[in-house]
C-alpha cells in the first residue's frame, strides 16, 4: 500500500484531500497542529495515521517523516499543504506585523523544511510531491502579504521541479482560487468547495509515472480575478 502524506491535514483542502486520498486506496498520513481534529479525521478513515506537526519547526517535520516511514515503511505521495492567511493591506494599522512572520514562516519556510525532510524517501519511491500555491501567486493582490508568500511558492515549485530532474520525483503546483474553507470567516459567493481542489491534487497523482502535471490552477467559473 502506497503512502500518502498531508500537512495542514486537519481541515479545509487537506482534511478533503486525505478523503480523497484514503478512498483510492492510500495510506494516509495526516499532519497539523491540531492533534485532536486529526485524530477525529483519522477515526473516519480507512488507514489513517494522524501525527502533530509544526511545519515551521525542523525538528518536528524530521520527527514527521521519521513517524511515517517507521509505520507505513515508505513514503509515496506528498502534499505540502499547511498555510493561512490574513488581512490585507501594507500600511493596515489593524494588522499585527507578526503575522506577516507567521505566514513566511508556514506558508515558504514550512513548505521548504517539508521538502528537504522528504525528498530522501520520495527519491527512494520515485514519488511524487505537491505544494499549495493560489491564484494569489501568480497574479498580486492589492495590499496582500498572503500573495507575496505564494508567489515564492510559485518559484518554489519550478525550482524545485529543475532540482528534482532526473531523480524520478514529480513535481506539481496547486493553486486554487477562491475555496469555500475555513480560510473565510464567511462564505464566498460561487466559491470551489475543498473537494474540488481534492480532484486536482488526485488527478495529478494518478497520471501515469512518466507524465508530471507541473501546474493545475483552478479558479470557480464566476471568479474575475
Amino acid at each position: 500500500m502506497k503512502t500518502f502524506l498531508i500537512t495542514g491535514a486537519s481541515t479545509g483542502i487537506g482534511a478533503a484531500t486525505a478523503r480523497a486520498a484514503d478512498a483510492a486506496g492510500y495510506r494516509v498520513v495526516l499532519a497539523a497542529r491540531s492533534l485532536d481534529k486529526l485524530q477525529e479525521l483519522a477515526a473516519s478513515l480507512t488507514d489513517a495515521v494522524p501525527i502533530r506537526c509544526d511545519v515551521t519547526d525542523w525538528d518536528e517535520v524530521q520527527a514527521m517523516v521519521a513517524t511515517t516511514l517507521e509505520e507505513c515503511g515508505s513514503l509515496d505521495v506528498v502534499f505540502a499543504n499547511a498555510g493561512f492567511g490574513g488581512a490585507r493591506g501594507f500600511t493596515n494599522p489593524d494588522i499585527d506585523v507578526a503575522d506577516w512572520k507567521s505566514m513566511v514562516l508556514t506558508n515558504v519556510y514550512g513548505a521548504a523544511l517539508t521538502i528537504r525532510a522528504t525528498v530522501p524517501a520520495l527519491t527512494e519511491s520515485k514519488g511524487h510531491i505537491l505544494l499549495t500555491g493560489s491564484v494569489a501567486g501568480r497574479r498580486a493582490l492589492p495590499g496582500s502579504f498572503y500573495s507575496a508568500t505564494k508567489w515564492a511558492v510559485t518559484g518554489m515549485g519550478e525550482g524545485l521541479r529543475q532540482d528534482l530532474n532526473g531523480t524520478g520525483v514529480r513535481t506539481t503546483l496547486i493553486e486554487p482560487g477562491m475555496v469555500d474553507t475555513p480560510f473565510f470567516e464567511n462564505k464566498p459567493t460561487g466559491a470551489l468547495e475543498a473537494d474540488d481542489i481534492a480532484n486536482a491534487v488526485m488527478y495529478a497523482v494518478s497520471q501515469p509515472a512518466h507524465v508530471d502535471v507541473n501546474e493545475i490552477l483552478v479558479r470557480p467559473v464566476a471568479q474575475e480575478g
